[in-house]
Formats: C-alpha cells, sequence, structure tokens
C-alpha cells in the first residue's frame, strides 16, 4: 500500500510533465486574447488611459494654480480691508484723543469759572453784610448823619458872608 500512494504523486507530476507545451500555449493565446481586446477597445472608444491620466493631471495642475491665484487675490483684498480698517482706527483714536483733550479743557475752564462765581458770590455776600450794616448804623444815628451837611452849610454860610 505504501508503494501506491507513492505512485499516484510522481503519476501526476509526470502527467502535468508531458503537457507542459500546450498549457504555456493556452496561457499564450489567453494572453494574446486579452491584449488584442485591450487595443480593440481603445481604437474603438479612442481614448488612451494615459493620455487620459495625463490631461486629468493637467487640469487639476490648472485648477490648482486657479485656486491659488484666487487664494493670493482674496488675501491681498483681505489685507487691504485690514490696512483700511487701521487706518480709520487711528483716526478714531486721534479724534478720541482730540476730544479728551477738549473735555479735560473744558472741564477746566468750568472749574476755573466755578471758582470765579463762588467768589463772587462771597463778594457779593460781603458787600450785601456791609450794605445792611451801613444801614444799620445810619438807622442807629439818623440825627448825626443830619447835622453833618447842616454844618457844612453853615460852613459854607459863613465863608460867603465874610468869614
Amino acid at each position: 500500500m505504501i508503494d501506491l500512494a507513492q505512485d499516484r504523486p510522481s503519476n501526476t507530476l509526470l502527467r502535468l510533465g508531458a503537457q507542459p507545451i500546450a498549457l504555456a500555449a493556452a496561457a499564450l493565446l489567453l494572453l494574446i486574447a486579452g491584449v488584442t481586446s485591450i487595443a480593440i477597445w481603445r481604437a474603438y472608444t479612442g481614448a488612451a488611459p494615459e493620455s487620459d491620466r495625463v490631461v486629468a493631471s493637467r487640469q487639476l495642475q490648472a485648477r490648482t494654480a486657479q485656486a491659488s491665484e484666487q487664494l493670493v487675490e482674496k488675501t491681498k483684498g483681505l489685507e487691504a480691508t485690514q490696512q483700511e480698517s487701521i487706518d480709520q482706527l487711528q483716526v478714531v483714536q486721534d479724534q478720541l484723543q482730540t476730544m479728551k483733550r477738549l473735555l479735560a479743557a473744558q472741564q477746566a475752564d468750568t472749574k476755573r469759572l466755578s471758582e470765579q462765581v463762588t467768589a463772587l458770590n462771597e463778594s457779593i455776600d460781603g458787600l450785601r453784610q456791609s450794605f445792611a450794616s451801613a444801614r444799620a448804623t445810619e438807622v442807629e444815628t439818623p440825627s448825626v448823619t443830619r447835622r453833618k451837611p447842616a454844618r457844612r452849610v453853615h460852613a459854607s454860610a459863613r465863608k460867603r458872608s465874610g468869614g
């Protein structure tokens, strides 16, 4: 039995070894038929995958270049807009500084005028008090006030009459 098991693999190898030319010829025919069918398909459709790939690659490069140019233009536009915004902000800051200076000057003027009004009010109050005290003095001594003009009249009358 052992002898029979060993005979089978060697018979299979012998069988395959006897037909390698036919096997190679069949593989060659299949290969030629495949290549021929691909050539006929290309000729019939008029498109070659290599040229399609080249065209697709060039289109992709063109799109990439166009996209890059658009990005550059948009970036330049953004830079210009940003610069305009910066310039406008600088103008607003300058105006704000001017307004702050004007406000500080106005506040200083207001403070100075307020101090002057306070001083004037104090002066007016002082004058009112003086006037009130002068009236009070006048009311207390009305005869003294009347005598002084009378004496002056008499003195002038004396000068006129001869004296």
